[in-house]
């Protein structure tokens, strides 16, 4: 029996071990990484690698990511000439380099910060180089040379923030478009895609003034769009772009709104606030999809990306050189801290990219 009892043990341990997920950090520093997690105990687990990663990409300031299978395609948001967009190929245990492609230099690709792919061609945010930079994919994933470069604009009243065209992100859609936000003209954009690229540049939506949009998150017919500058979300239908809500994310006016997510289910959206009061705010989303606010987390310094698991929302604060751990209640939409940390020098992404 006590034998019985040790081997029931140990499989209800191996068990609990194969409800893990890998979770991809980026960060300000000199490479991202990826760690295994446990989705039960919503703990890492630890590996040999730096921080207990399983393994890490040496790359400069990769501070945003995105994901193709086992591609992973990561920027290295660089002020000069050194900014690229970079490819790999993610085997389990370490990352394979696809190769990497400059980010529109010798004009427009300063500090890329954000990048999306629909598995044929990928999208490049360049902020301080105010473009949209388009490639195109290689069948193993490699980036071929830069495809289309699109250049933002101005207009907003921020003479500070809002002096010079930045874009911010860039989201492919299930109708064959490319959305995009341009930061300094309070709009956002739209490219259509087909296997040729992208063509017919057009704005969708003019945002009110000082809006700043950041990122966007489309589901469904409806689109969210948040404001670093306003601290608003904006609520659309979608395609036909009608407003329906300007929900306040920020109740500080600390100017530094961040990042969106929704819950797996897609009852609870979830924004990241910086600068001030930093922490999450969340909200109950209605069946109209507009949204009601109904909560708020404080956070460690600088919270940047996030993000949101059946159980768990991680989140990364640049600041305090930790990715947070809280507990979601799946009924309330509540976050708790567990208290548990995965120690990262200045993170500031972190997805499994189940989402």
């Amino acid at each position: 029996m006590k034998r019985l009892l040790t081997l029931l043990a140990l499989l209800g341990s191996l068990c609990a071990c194969e409800n893990h997920t890998t979770l991809f950090i980026g960060t300000y520093a000199d490479g991202f990484y990826a760690f295994d997690f446990d989705l039960d105990r919503g703990e890492i687990l630890p590996s040999d690698g730096e921080f207990g990663s399983v393994a890490k990409a040496p790359v400069p300031n990769p501070s945003f990511l995105a994901a193709n299978g086992s591609r992973i395609y990561a920027v290295s948001e660089m002020p000069d000439e050194s900014a690229a967009v970079t490819a790999w190929h993610y085997t389990g245990n370490g990352f394979e380099s696809l190769g990497s492609q400059p980010t529109g230099l010798p004009a427009g690709g300063a500090d890329p910060c954000y990048v999306s792919t629909d598995g044929r061609l990928l999208a490049v945010a360049n902020y301080s180089g105010g473009s949209l930079a388009v490639y195109k994919l290689k069948p193993d994933g490699g980036i071929a040379p830069l495809d289309s470069l699109i250049f933002s604009s101005t207009g907003g009243p921020d003479l500070s923030r809002q002096d010079r065209p930045h874009v911010h992100c860039a989201i492919f859609t299930p109708d064959n478009r490319l959305l995009f936000t341009e930061f300094s003209a309070d709009a956002i954009s739209a490219l259509d895609v087909s296997p040729l690229g992208v063509d017919n540049y057009r704005k969708l939506a003019s945002l009110p003034a000082d809006f700043g949009p950041r990122h966007l998150l489309l589901e469904g017919p409806r689109l969210y769009c948040i404001g670093e500058l306003s601290g608003d979300i904006a609520v659309y239908s979608y395609p036909d772009m009608a407003l329906l809500q300007m929900a306040k994310a920020d109740e500080v006016n600390a100017r530094g709104a961040a990042d969106i997510h929704l819950s797996p289910d897609g009852k609870f959206l979830y924004a990241s606030l910086r600068l001030q009061n930093d922490g999450v705010a969340f909200f109950k989303v209605l069946p109209d999809g507009t949204l009601e606010k109904t909560g708020y987390q404080h956070t460690g310094g600088h919270p940047r990306n996030f993000t949101v698991l059946e159980d768990w929302v991680l989140v990364a604060c640049r600041d305090t050189d930790q990715v947070e751990i809280y507990s979601r209640d799946k009924k309330t939409g509540v976050l708790k801290d567990t208290g548990r940390r995965i120690e990262v020098p200045k993170p500031v992404f972190v997805s499994d990219f189940s989402r």
